[in-house]
């Protein structure tokens, strides 16, 4: 009788150990217990990147994560930042995906193009792409807006048609960058204009408002863009520019530690398109408050 008795004992205490270890195991899995650790939001070293970060922080903050924020990052080093494990995800374009970390050739479309980037990270680095929103955050040309109405200029095929009337503020690297100048010839053909001055990037909406120049270089989501009563984003009705599509990226092994944060951060993603960034942009570098506020603002509207 005390036999049986012990090994009754015995055989509930292994069940007992068994169950325990298949709850923690469960658990892991799940991700459930996994909200203890830190996870380290990079950003790249402009606004909007910076909004675009501090929203994914905020997101993953209100799923019960604690976030590590790592703002300003050099866009030619954050790659490596990931891959290094200094960082765990950031914000990025499909297009820089494609040319400057994949070194690709240009593609128009942006199933295509994100997907082409989605499998090159996970064979390459072990890293995720989620899901891409619709904010396309491209390269462009804006025109004042007081010479297109005059000239009846809404494409860069009728710029290419006025361009010997017009002065072109140049950064410099843009005439002779492979997407820039060099691509738009190819398509459209030579851009030979009245004048061609280099300005600093930063001053070029000063300049165009300023009438020192017509046409400048832009990135399809800037917030000056806001104000079309004086600056007009040319349509590149001839595709020369691949899209770029803002999309997180996430290192696997993250991932498949914390799987739900793919969820929390899609639904970022899902909000927002061109104009609602640019709109968001423009309360930072236009109205000049501070990106963290204005992404908290945003935050709150959509949560």
């Amino acid at each position: 009788m005390k036999k049986r008795m012990k090994l009754l004992i015995t055989v509930f205490i292994v069940m007992v150990l068994a169950l325990s270890m298949t709850a923690c195991g469960s658990s892991s899995n799940s991700g459930s217990t996994s909200k203890n650790a830190t996870i380290r939001v990079g950003t790249k070293d402009f606004t909007e990147n910076l909004i675009a970060g501090e929203l994914y922080a905020l997101a993953l903050e209100g799923a019960g994560y604690k976030v590590e924020r790592v703002p300003n990052i050099a866009g030619s080093v954050i790659h490596t930042s990931l891959v290094s494990n200094k960082i765990d995800l950031y914000p990025e374009y499909t297009g820089t995906g494609l040319l400057a970390v994949l070194k690709m050739k240009p593609l128009t479309n942006s199933d295509e193009v994100y997907q082409t980037v989605k499998d090159g990270y996970e064979n390459q680095f072990q890293i995720t792409w989620l899901q891409y929103s619709k904010a396309n955050d491209g390269q462009g040309l804006v025109i004042r807006t007081e010479v297109a109405k005059k000239l009846g200029i809404t494409t860069i095929s009728d710029l290419q048609k006025h361009v010997s009337e017009l002065r072109f503020a140049s950064q410099g690297e843009f005439d002779q960058r492979d997407d820039g100048i060099p691509a738009l010839k190819k398509v459209y053909g030579d851009f030979n204009w009245k004048s061609s001055k280099v300005y600093d990037n930063g001053l070029k909406y000063e300049v165009l408002k300023n009438n020192e120049a017509d046409v400048a270089p832009a990135y399809t989501t800037e917030g000056q863009l806001v104000n079309t009563n004086e600056f007009t984003l040319l349509e590149d009705d001839k595709h020369v520019w691949p899209p770029y599509n803002l999309a997180p990226v996430i290192r696997d092994n993250v991932l498949a530690a914390h799987p739900d944060i793919a969820d929390v951060i899609n639904k970022v993603s899902a909000t927002l398109d061109t104009k609602t960034l640019t709109a968001l942009n423009a309360k930072v570098d236009v109205d000049k408050k501070e990106y963290e506020k204005v992404a908290k603002e945003y935050y709150d509207s959509i949560k």
